[in-house]
């Protein structure tokens, strides 16, 4: 069924939005893959649609592209930068992005390096506002902007009278998809079409494009190959394993689906003792693709002088994540430059760390990323946020946040002299109660006494007020199962279930210590920690 048709006269950014929300969201496009399953073999896809899902999507999103007359001709213009990963592809997006900002505007750059033009990123998810996903110039697009786009493809979906293309003309896809007419895509896809679209329409010519789940069967891996001017495949780990696979060997090979012919891509390279299978695994797929693989070692990583001074932090996992992001920016630029000069081959990719121009250095230092290592103050409590969702981004943060904490002592009344410390955690897709043993014993491993340390730990769901209203039940399954895993480890610590924020913001207020301070830690999802600063923000939500 498709989503209700808009009046002409109503064509508001807050009508856009509720339009927009009555699309399929994309936790029920993951129902389909319910049941965890070898999504792909080491070097060959799954062979029938009927076992798999996955293998409908590319056919069905260029169907949409060509729908949405997004054709390959038109596509052809922008120059992408591909990125996929597990862990560490918003920074690298982030990195990528502000690098090559600063080398387009810095007076020290050659005059042809300016052609890269107005640069476009398409990130996922959004934190406080889908807005944030479609960005110019690092900055997200303007709600003007956004409503007359959104219609502008909203009436052009709606406007097709055929199965297949845009304006009754038939598909250059194949058969027909199933795609009734005048249909939309779900969430996801549809905001794919939207950021193309937005991005042909201001004349972008780079752009930095984040995989949304896996990299081969993603929305985004529809755009045509010979517009990618080069890849990135982040740290790679076990995520999504009902549509990727269960092992990382397996993922690797989903991910590796932004490898294009010709085009150089670049990864970290990971030990087979500690990783199996997954080089192996991106080798043939660069050999069966013919993409130009890149490894790049911890060795050459760490003898890097770095970024100094970054404004997104993190340690050794930033810093390779920052070596990936200045070897794509850098290749970028000699794609386009070659291009310019109107040579149709470009010369092996350069791995070297060590002479990366310092205007791109100075790109990835400036770079910053909302819901990542941020820090809110207000009155007495200050709120650390990080959207962390795997076992190894929370460590990260165990490593960030374990100084504040020891910094800190309990609220109990052999130690009311100093700062409190409290727990928020949730996490509602993944197994979250073995997340968050896993944080507990990085912390634990970093030396932090949580039982003396530690205030409360609060668990809640993500909804900023009571989504089943006034005595309706609400499933915290989830966050009383943290709950008793917990105590387990913690049995005299303070625990408090929480149906939402503002039950949460509650919670806080009544162990917080206003004459001498509390620290907060947010983390377990990225949807919590946006939730959570448009709570503290709410002037920020649109």
């Amino acid at each position: 069924m498709s989503p209700p048709a808009t009046p002409p006269s109503s064509r508001t950014y807050t009508d856009a939005i509720n339009l927009l929300n009555t699309l399929i969201p994309n936790l029920k496009v993951h129902a389909l893959f319910n049941k965890p399953k070898d999504a792909a073999p080491t070097t060959a896809a799954p062979a029938t649609p009927t076992t798999d899902p996955n293998l409908l999507a590319i056919p069905e999103m260029r169907a949409w592209l060509l729908r949405a007359n997004l054709t390959p001709e038109r596509l052809a213009s922008l120059s992408f930068i591909h990125i996929a990963g597990t862990k560490g592809k918003g920074s690298v997006t982030a990195l990528t992005t502000s690098a090559l900002l600063n080398h387009s505007s810095s007076s020290s750059s050659p005059p042809s390096t300016t052609h890269i033009g107005p640069i476009g990123t398409y990130t996922s998810p959004h934190l406080l506002t889908p807005r944030e996903r479609i960005a110019i110039s690092n900055t997200p697009i303007s709600q003007a902007l956004f409503a007359t786009s959104f219609f502008e493809l909203w009436d052009t979906l709606s406007s097709c009278t055929s199965p297949s293309a845009p304006g009754g003309s038939a598909s250059s896809t194949g058969p027909d998809l199933g795609i009734e007419p005048g249909s939309k895509p779900f969430y996801f896809r549809f905001l794919t079409l939207l950021a193309l679209h937005v991005f042909l329409k201001l004349r972008v010519r780079t752009v930095v494009l984040e995989c949304g789940i896996g990299g081969e069967y993603d929305a985004t891996n529809a755009i045509p190959p010979e517009a990618v001017t080069t890849s990135v495949i982040t740290q790679l780990g076990i995520d999504h394993i009902a549509m990727l696979g269960s092992t990382a060997s397996q993922i690797a090979w989903h991910k590796a689906g932004v490898m294009k012919p010709g085009v150089a891509t670049f990864t970290r390279r990971l030990s087979d003792e500690v990783h199996p299978g997954v080089m192996t695994t991106l080798r043939s797929r660069a050999r069966e693709v013919g993409a130009e693989l890149i490894e790049v070692d911890d060795e050459d990583v760490i003898a890097w002088s770095g970024v100094k001074d970054a404004k997104l932090p993190g340690g050794d996992f930033q810093k390779r994540n920052q070596a990936l992001a200045a070897l794509a920016a850098r290749r970028h630029i000699q794609v386009l430059q070659a291009r310019e000069a109107g040579s149709s081959t470009v010369g092996k990719a350069n791995r070297s760390l060590a002479d990366v121009p310092g205007v791109i250095i100075a790109g990835l230092r400036e770079a910053t990323l909302r819901g990542r290592h941020e820090v809110l103050r207000q009155g007495s409590v200050s709120w650390y946020l990080d959207g962390a969702h795997n076992a190894d981004s929370l460590a990260e943060v165990a490593r960030w946040i374990s100084p504040v904490v020891t910094a800190t002592t309990s609220s109990d009344t052999t130690h009311n002299d100093g700062e409190s410390f409290v727990l928020v955690f949730n996490q509602q897709e993944r197994d979250a109660s073995a997340l968050l043993t896993e944080f507990l014993r990085q912390m634990k491993t970093l030396g932090v006494d949580l039982e003396t340390r530690l205030a409360a730990a609060v668990f809640t769901r993500n909804d900023k007020t009571n989504i089943a209203g006034e005595g309706g039940e609400v499933d915290l399954s989830v966050q009383e199962a943290c709950a008793a895993a917990f105590r387990e480890l913690y049995p005299a610590t303070k625990v408090v279930v929480c149906r939402d924020l503002t039950e949460m913001k509650s919670a806080v207020d009544g162990v917080a210590e206003p004459s001498s301070g509390t620290n907060v830690l947010v983390t377990g999802s990225m949807y919590l920690v946006g939730n959570v600063i448009g709570f503290l923000e709410p002037e920020n939500l649109l």
